[in-house]
């Protein structure tokens, strides 16, 4: 079996439509997105759109959450004045381009997903979130105590747990002995398709493979590939520069920071 998990597309129409693409080609048995389909770019509306059309299932970001109840707060940790300053442009740009159908759907959207495979005699729960289990909008960064990430999945009760957020993509493979016999946690972020922060412009998504001989007692028996797939990121990077959203962000997707 395998699984497409995708994040952060952020009103970015050409990466998702490059994204779904690419996606297709590869015939996935299931496809996932970890929310975040609003913000920092003009395409809001058709995201939504495409992401519907398709009726694949979406949990929400902290973006989506704050523009479905038409906050003025997206949840986002803005470090400066200056980011501050730009994501108060964004999120109200956003609430005002935004059609009622649209907003309406971001507000049904759930806080996670869990789904439990029986493919052997393991049980085997797969838990999406886009910040953590615990929080919207928490920040799981890849130098995260191994300690700290694995008590999160323990208390989800995840052995795989698929998460957004950072726009940075990671897989972590983390060990719990308890009598002798060892279990194995994967802690995978899926980066970003619309707004990348790792320095690779192009987009990014997960492909996941488990089987009838995938186990929680054998560290390399869940496999993760990292896709990275072109757009037209000038297309993209353009629709900022012609609107009223910060010309900075257009750099960012073009440098991906």
């Amino acid at each position: 079996m395998r699984i497409a998990v995708f994040s952060d597309i952020h009103a970015n129409l050409p990466a998702l439509e490059a994204c779904l693409a690419d996606i297709d080609k590869r015939q996935p048995d299931a496809i996932y997105c970890l929310g975040d389909l609003v913000g920092y770019n003009v395409w809001p509306n058709e995201v939504i759109a495409e992401i519907r059309k398709r009726g694949i299932p979406v949990i929400a970001g902290n973006y989506d959450f704050g523009i479905g109840r038409s906050s003025d707060d997206c949840g986002c940790a803005y470090k400066t004045d200056e980011e501050k300053a730009m994501g108060k442009v964004s999120i109200s740009f956003t609430n005002e381009i935004i059609n009622y159908s649209a907003r309406s759907y971001l507000r049904t959207l759930p806080a996670h997903i869990k789904v439990e495979y029986r493919l052997n005699n393991d049980q085997l729960n797969l838990l999406l979130v886009h910040g953590s289990p615990r929080k919207i909008n928490e920040y799981l960064f890849e130098d995260r105590e191994e300690k700290s990430l694995l008590r999160i999945m323990q208390q989800a009760g995840a052995d795989i747990m698929c998460f957004g957020h950072t726009h940075k993509p990671y897989h972590r493979v983390l060990e719990y002995t308890d009598g002798g016999n060892p279990r194995y946690y994967h802690a995978i972020n899926t980066g970003s398709v619309g707004k990348p922060k790792d320095g690779d412009p192009r987009g990014c998504y997960v492909m996941i493979t488990i089987d009838e001989n995938t186990s929680v007692a054998v560290k390399s028996s869940v496999q993760v590939s990292f896709i990275r797939f072109g757009y037209d990121i000038d297309v993209a990077a353009r629709a900022v520069e012609r609107s009223p959203l910060p010309a900075a962000y257009a750099d960012m997707l073009r440098k991906a920071y």
